[in-house]
């Protein structure tokens, strides 16, 4: 089973960048699928970004497509979301997300495909 912890949310301005990240242990990292997600006040858990195991296929919401980035270093067992030109409605605490998945898995969006979830790092944009 793995446990993951983010870290590198933060207060920035309209149009700075932020990285996040997202380290795992226990279990196999390469066998994951990743995902982020973000929930902003008063607001349901939303979709931002999905990695594959090998990192060769990712997707993102169209909120953020363009401005973000997702990565993965299977050596560091780390994920990264890559964030640029933050606007104020980025802001929201982001949380990432594991399942175990086949190397020829669709990608999801689906949180309830997701069993393993960090604990979430805030991330404010002032305007």
């Amino acid at each position: 089973q793995v446990q993951l912890v983010e870290s590198g949310g933060g207060l920035v301005q309209a149009g700075d960048s932020l990285r996040l990240s997202c380290a795992a242990s226990g279990g196999t990292f390469s066998y994951y699928a990743l995902g982020w997600f973000r929930q902003a006040p008063g607001k349901e858990r939303e979709f931002v970004a999905a990695i594959s195991r090998g990192g060769g296929n990712s997707d993102y919401a169209d909120s953020v497509r363009g401005r973000f980035a997702v990565s993965r270093d299977n050596d560091k067992k780390t994920v990264y979301l890559q964030m640029n030109n933050l606007k104020p409605e980025d802001t929201a605490v982001y949380s990432c997300a594991a399942r175990r998945a086949i190397l020829t898995a669709p990608m999801t969006r689906a949180q309830d495909d997701f069993p393993y979830w960090g604990q979430g790092t805030q991330v404010t944009v002032s305007s």
